[in-house]
């Protein structure tokens, strides 16, 4: 077994090694490991000696105290944990339009319903965030979508048309226009968004306007995939008939 201690009052080598025959000479010691600069001790024991004893076979010079052991995590599932974290309230909000989708369209479950109602779901709730601030979406819109950059006002106009097709979606009202132009507008705005991705560009996604700090993620490039892959299928069985 390892156990990581504390030693302060080390000042040079001669005092690591000082250190190190101590505790060495202990019986149920292994080994012992000295780090001068993080001021530790690592020990290899047969079997576990208590504080007191480690004391005691040091110089007065030295104190020897149990280490706090904190939960170490790689850099990866330190930024994994706070993406999820991040991106909990865009989560929470497809979570809701899924489950509000099913309620709708339950008896009996029509797919093609559940589908209708959550893309207007989708848009009128996410429009209701951008036009909280319309002047900072439109800001941070321009950022990575590649029709705002070369047409700014489409930046403001947006929302809006989010509200039209939420409108048409849940009404029912000329569908396939809605469904193309979600097709149009949607694959823009993932051009835009995989590139930012590919280039591994650091910025704040707009889906949610200002009011929620988000950062472009791959969770962003997935719903707009899914509003996208909807509105196809949607389309195809249209043009089947």
């Amino acid at each position: 077994m390892k156990h990581i201690y504390n030693v302060t009052g080390m000042t040079c080598n001669g005092c690591k090694s000082s250190v190190e025959e101590a505790l060495s000479a202990l019986p149920s010691v292994e080994n012992v490991l000295v780090d001068l600069e993080a001021h530790t001790a690592t020990l290899k024991m047969k079997a576990h000696v208590d504080l007191t004893t480690l004391q005691s076979v040091l110089s007065d010079k030295f104190k020897i105290s149990e280490r706090i052991q904190v939960n170490t995590f790689s850099k990866t599932e330190i930024q994994n944990q706070s993406e999820l974290k991040q991106l909990f309230p865009l989560i929470l909000i497809l979570g809701y339009l899924v489950i509000a989708s099913v309620l709708l369209n339950r008896t009996p479950f029509n797919l093609e319903g559940f589908m209708l109602s959550f893309m207007g779901l989708f848009y009128i709730v996410f429009s209701f965030f951008k036009l909280l601030d319309l002047k900072g979406f439109s800001e941070s819109f321009k950022m990575y979508d590649p029709l705002t950059k070369a047409i700014p006002a489409y930046g403001w106009v947006y929302p809006f048309i989010e509200v039209a097709l939420a409108l048409m979606f849940l009404m029912r009202f000329h569908v396939n226009i809605a469904l193309i132009i979600t097709v149009v507008v949607l694959g823009i705005t993932t051009f835009g968004v995989t590139k930012t991705l590919l280039n591994k560009t650091t910025i704040q996604c707009a889906c949610l306007g200002t009011a929620l700090k988000l950062p472009m993620t791959k969770a962003t490039f997935i719903e707009n995939t899914i509003m996208i892959i909807m509105a196809l299928v949607m389309l195809s069985k249209t043009m089947s008939l």
